[in-house]
């Protein structure tokens, strides 16, 4: 048994496969998911589990270099966006058109589904190295 970290199987054999650049997309639960891209599908019920807790247990364990956010988090959902900037001090942020950023979907290696109801509760992480 895994003494720490994610313990999702699947979510946890993402992450050990990532790469550097690649990117993984934590979803809000309306986000519309590629048919083509793996879906890592923990929505339980609306609201759980939150963005911001699979969030936070992904910093954990992944190597992140750079975070996409859809520009419309700024007017829509101002709190969210200054915890996830909290807890991403470091981190370059680049803010891109929500119909852009469903399209940058496309790309990950997969997209974590959140039961989160906040809007524009979405994020893309850039995998970076750890040496």
């Amino acid at each position: 048994m895994k003494k720490n970290g994610i313990i999702n199987s699947e979510l946890a054999r993402v992450v050990a496969e990532m790469g550097h650049k690649d990117s993984l997309t934590i979803a809000d639960c309306g986000l519309p998911i590629p048919q083509e891209v793996e879906r890592v599908d923990l929505a339980l019920t609306k609201g759980y589990p939150e963005f911001l807790k699979i969030l936070r247990a992904m910093l954990k364990d992944l190597v992140v270099e750079k975070a996409i956010l859809a520009a419309e988090i700024k007017e829509e959902s101002p709190k969210l966006e200054a915890e996830i900037l909290e807890l991403l001090p470091d981190i370059e942020i680049e803010y891109i058109p929500h119909t852009e950023f469903k399209k940058k979907t496309n790309n990950s290696r997969a997209v974590v589904r959140s039961g989160e109801t906040i809007p524009y509760a979405n994020i893309i992480l850039i995998s970076g190295v750890d040496f």
